[in-house]
């Protein structure tokens, strides 16, 4: 029996023979169908397509149900967009002993990577448990890659934080470009833990998937599918505790990226501080010479003007001086 995939068009691979030669697919792709395409999915399996509200329900029982032989399954699965945004688009998983059905919305790298893998792997006694084991096994190779490039950016991220650079390039860093700098890193942060908690979401999904499917499909699965679902249950737990050492690391980069940001405001806060304490005493001296009362010695001097401009730039340099000393410059 060769492997037949039935798109929502109702278009066939060149080629497919066994079941589609009977007349009955053993998997059908739904990719954004229509009620027309829906009717005739119902007419090949008997299965009742469900629409995209029924799948974005958030009970269990609504996602994991068993109707007239076939088990109704729905997975939120994580994705990036054009702009490379984390989103979750509702997927729908319909098997029973002779068809899969899934239903989806959105272009899936995993369904594809899955139509490869199935069309070049030797099946034994292909049926349609091996080709959802075949799914699930790319879409949980798929969640492995994602972890691993968000791991890879936070070492990177972790390395902007704390600086590559040696003490004195970091002092001459300009703090705009110091301030845009911890800004991108915030909102790579920000980003890489809005993609973890969708993949986490994605996981806790498919780890109620296999058991479920396990116990529900028990009478028919063959050998070879059961084997391969337990090791994605295996490979979903594993991932799962990747998952929780990253979200443990994203929110040590941004408690970093954060204390950075309150140590260049405090070092600005700090010479600002400075630079009023210095100003106040010239200030000062200035405001009492400037008074203009009749009776003041001073303006009798013949040195009074540098007398009074050295006093100024003293009690300026004073506090710069005890400021220098305290290690406050």
């Amino acid at each position: 029996m060769i492997l037949t995939q039935v798109l929502a068009n109702g278009a066939e691979p060149a080629g497919a023979s066994g079941a589609s030669a009977r007349g009955e697919p053993l998997w059908i792709d739904a990719v954004r169908s229509d009620a027309a395409e829906a009717e005739r999915i119902e007419q090949l399996t008997g299965f009742s397509v469900p629409s995209s509200e029924q799948l974005s329900e958030v009970e269990i029982s609504s996602r994991l149900r068993t109707q007239r032989g076939a088990i109704y399954l729905a997975l939120p699965l994580v994705y990036r967009d054009e702009v490379r945004r984390p989103k979750i688009t509702p997927v729908g998983l319909i098997l029973s002993a002779r068809h899969l059905v899934t239903v989806r919305y959105e272009d899936l790298k995993a369904f594809e990577t899955c139509r490869e893998r199935v069309g070049r792997e030797d099946f034994h006694r292909p049926s349609s448990a091996t080709v959802l084991v075949a799914l699930l096994e790319a879409i949980v190779d798929r969640l492995a890659d994602i972890l691993e490039e968000v791991g890879a950016d936070l070492d990177h991220m972790a390395e902007e934080v704390f600086g590559r650079e040696s003490e004195a390039e970091l002092s001459r860093r300009r703090p705009k470009a110091q301030d845009a700098r911890l800004r991108s890193t915030l909102r790579r942060v920000g980003r890489s833990r809005q993609l973890v908690s969708k993949v986490r979401a994605t996981l806790l999904g498919i780890a109620r998937i296999v058991p479920y499917v396990a116990a529900e499909g028990e009478d028919w699965l063959s050998r070879e599918a059961a084997l391969r679902l337990q090791t994605v249950g295996k490979d979903v737990e594993s991932l799962d505790e990747y998952e929780v050492h990253l979200s443990d690391r994203v929110q040590f980069v941004l408690d970093a990226a954060l204390g950075a940001i309150n140590v260049e405001q405090n070092d600005r806060f700090r010479i600002l501080t400075v630079v009023s304490v210095v100003g106040i005493p010239p200030t000062l001296v200035a405001s009492i010479y400037g008074m203009n009362f009749k009776n003041m010695p001073e303006l009798e001097w013949l040195w009074g003007y540098p007398y009074g401009l050295a006093i100024i730039v003293l009690s300026g340099l004073v506090p710069l001086l005890y400021f220098r000393r305290r290690g406050w410059l």
